[in-house]
């Protein structure tokens, strides 16, 4: 069942359980485990489907990579039958994460595909590690890898005994909290290294942009100080993912209807797909990792207790 649909079994279950504990239950035994896990994902499970789906359809249309963002070397054999492969991934890819009975290969494949993607940036660190930007490439990346971590961690149904066992449940989430820390740093880092240029960003209808640059800079380097020592780690995390919402519907959006050049659609995509990420790994923080409690199975699932987790 698709997305959309388990965000009506949500509602419809918070309805039962403002009306009392005698509508929990005969509901509960209807109802999949997967559509239990998948409206407590909602709505950051859909957003990031749909940044796949954007990135998947600009690949198709330009033959090519995300720009920067997908620095693929201009040597590699058969470049652009490369980049029309990647965009159809990235379009299954998406429309596996909507369609629940196929979502834990989606994001089996989901979790190397971005690791990969994230490699891409590291020969640009090593060459040039005293660069503040390489940092911030890697990063932006690393962000977007944190968040399919994420979604491995909770929808991948891998058993504890495998051996990739170590990356997903509670353990999972809870590591890819800590990749998403580290790679808010550089990226609130590079607001402050490069303040003209962040400040070139900023809307003109607001005042002083230098300052909004360091603001910005300050609040997403907190952010990720906060989730890395475990300070109020859950309130830094919703926070990173709405100032990256902010960007994309203040300083992309407005680019792309002005001037829907290729850059600014990519850029709008991209920024969408980062701040995607940053909600899906804020969904699933909390003073205790929430999915610490997810079922090692579907098999071996409590449906009530995984009900009430839920809502």
């Amino acid at each position: 069942m698709g997305a959309l649909s388990s965000q009506r079994h949500c509602s419809h279950h918070a309805r039962l359980r403002s009306r009392g504990g005698r509508g929990v239950r005969p509901y509960t035994y209807n109802v999949s485990l997967d559509i239990l896990m998948s409206c407590r994902q909602q709505p950051a499970l859909s957003l990031f489907a749909i940044g796949l789906l954007g990135l998947g359809g600009l690949a198709l249309g330009y033959g090519d990579f995300a720009l920067v963002w997908q620095p693929v070397p201009a040597w590699l054999p058969a470049r652009t039958a490369v980049a029309y492969a990647s965009g159809v991934l990235m379009i299954l890819l998406g429309l596996g994460l909507l369609v629940a009975p196929v979502r834990k290969w989606a994001v089996r494949v989901l979790l190397p595909y971005l690791f990969l993607w994230a490699l891409l940036k590291v020969p640009d660190v090593v060459s040039k590690p005293g660069t503040e930007g390489s940092w911030l490439g890697l990063g932006e990346l690393t962000l977007l890898l944190a968040g399919g971590w994420t979604l491995f961690a909770v929808f991948g149904d891998i058993p504890s005994e495998s051996p990739f066992g170590f990356l997903a449940g509670g353990r999972g989430v809870q590591a890819a909290s800590y990749l998403f820390a580290v790679s808010i740093v550089p990226i609130g880092l590079s607001h402050i290294v490069y303040v003209d240029a962040t400040a070139g960003f900023v809307p003109h209808w607001l005042p002083a942009p230098r300052a909004w640059a360091y603001l910005t800079g300050a609040g997403q380097i907190a952010s990720g100080l906060g989730v890395l020592f475990n300070v109020l780690p859950r309130l830094a995390a919703w926070a990173e993912a709405g100032q990256i919402t902010v960007y994309t519907l203040l300083v992309w959006l407005p680019a792309l209807l002005t001037a829907p050049t290729r850059l600014n659609r990519t850029a709008f995509a991209i920024s969408w797909i980062f701040g995607a990420a940053a909600w899906v790994v804020a969904q699933n923080m909390a003073g205790e990792h929430r999915a610490e409690s997810l079922p090692k199975s579907a098999a071996s699932a409590d449906p009530i207790s995984s009900t009430l987790r839920c809502v």
